[in-house]
């Protein structure tokens, strides 16, 4: 099997949906030998910031001499970013053969009786194979969908538990209330377990102790006094660490714009104290190293300064909201959007949030089954309002509207990852990145 026959045989089991529960993914690990039982796993839930705490986790790890590997989803440009160690994403030709032992295995599985198992749970066993073969020290490990039933959860042993913010999303799923949703998250807590809380409403936080208490688990609550913003700019925030008992903190630097990206912080940073105190070697130094070097593609991301151009991956009404409050802390005036958003993402309500800063609007349909037309979404937006909104069928039309700006205008990409990643591609190929925000 080749890269290309890997990632066609890997799309190609979209078609069996997605179907929560663990009995798939536990026996194709078995058959895999288990290689989830390898190394330390930091298994991190919630419904956004789970990506920016996995990347500022995976950073201090590695800064600390750790062989460190991350799993994200979903992919921006290139599949190859769900799986990385180190911030080196797999080789296409280990992916490749690890597909194709997969695929025997699920061969195996079917013949057996058991349903054939879906994309995700295909790319989790390719995942943790891939990982187990290199011999990696931790894993920092993003649910993909809920938490208790998600394939993820085959971990029995995790280090450290974590659940970041809760908001609504994939209600079909996980529920129709906060409750239900933060349920279904708390799902990840194991027997024994440390578990790391992001700060949030007194309702989600008592469904998550009580899962909690019910596994013997202790809970470490962020805590939102142990910090104190210094100052931002469009290249990064600074903090001070308040709290000096395991790590000594003056200043912080992250690259994440956001107040939100601040709380996501100060979430690894009680993780990683945990881990600390657990016996392994990570200073002070090497936070601050770690946290100055990440960055999150397609979050908050300016890659141009004249015009401002910006891309956010706010997929769901909890992040467009993170998105438009970041939006007006650090840019005044009109804005001119393109936005694209999947059907089941409340689109009426990301408008709601989106219409009132918007100088026009430009509508694109995100590259996926279940993507809103654009030419639907501009429909919806003249129900709305009298913002000029003009629907593209091509995304090669993005270049002449941005090429007819003035300097000083501020054009942001907003909604869907499956939008945000084809545009940051096609902006990268044709001259922009963030390395045009060097001082």
């Amino acid at each position: 099997m080749i890269y290309e026959e890997a990632i066609e045989f890997i799309h190609s089991t979209y078609r069996f949906g997605s179907k929560l529960g663990l009995d798939r993914i536990k026996r194709l690990m078995e058959l895999l030998g288990n290689p989830q039982n390898n190394y330390n796993i930091i298994h991190v839930a919630g419904t956004n910031g789970k990506g920016s705490t996995c990347s500022l986790i995976h950073e201090v790890l590695m800064e600390s001499g750790y062989k460190t590997g991350l799993f994200i989803s979903p992919y921006l440009e290139e599949f190859t970013e769900r799986i990385q160690i180190n911030k080196q994403q797999i080789e296409k030709d280990s992916l490749a053969r690890i597909t194709a032992l997969v695929k025997d295995k699920i061969g195996i599985m079917v013949s057996e009786g058991y349903d054939h198992p879906t994309e995700f749970e295909l790319v989790t066993a390719i995942g943790f194979k891939y990982f187990q073969e290199k011999k990696i020290d931790f894993l920092v490990l993003e649910v993909g969908l809920g938490g208790r039933f998600d394939a993820t959860n085959v971990v029995e042993k995790p280090l450290v538990c974590v659940i970041t913010s809760i908001s609504y999303d994939h209600m079909e799923q996980l529920g129709d209330t906060l409750e239900k949703i933060a349920f279904e998250k708390a799902g990840i807590i194991k027997e024994g377990a440390s578990l790391v809380v992001y700060p949030q409403s007194d309702i989600i936080k008592n469904i998550i102790k009580d899962s909690a208490k019910g596994k013997n688990a202790s809970v470490h609550e962020v805590d939102i006094n142990n910090f104190e913003k210094i100052s931002c700019n469009i290249t990064g925030q600074w903090f001070k660490y308040l709290k000096r008992d395991v790590f000594e903190l003056p200043e912080v630097k992250i690259n994440l714009l956001g107040e939100h990206q601040l709380l996501n912080a100060l979430t690894a940073l009680l993780t990683l104290e945990i881990i600390k105190k657990q016996g392994f070697n990570i200073s002070s130094e090497s936070v601050i190293k770690g946290f100055s070097n990440c960055k999150f593609p397609g979050r908050f991301e300016i890659i141009n300064k004249s015009p401002i151009i910006i891309l956010d991956g706010g997929h769901n009404i909890d992040g467009i909201s993170s998105f438009t409050k970041t939006l007006t802390e650090y840019f005044k005036g009109k804005v001119t959007f393109f936005f694209g958003i999947l059907k089941d993402k409340s689109p009426e309500e990301a408008l709601e949030l989106l219409l009132p800063l918007a100088k026009e609007i430009y509508t694109l349909t995100p590259l996926s089954p279940r993507a809103l037309k654009a030419r639907e979404l501009a429909e919806l937006i003249e129900k709305h309002s009298n913002i000029k909104v003009t629907p593209l069928d091509n995304y090669l039309d993005i270049l002449s509207v941005i090429k007819n700006a003035g300097k000083n205008e501020i054009i942001a990409f907003s909604g869907s990852l499956y939008m945000i990643g084809s545009v940051r591609k096609l902006l990268r190929n044709n001259g922009m990145s963030n390395s045009l925000l060097s001082p």
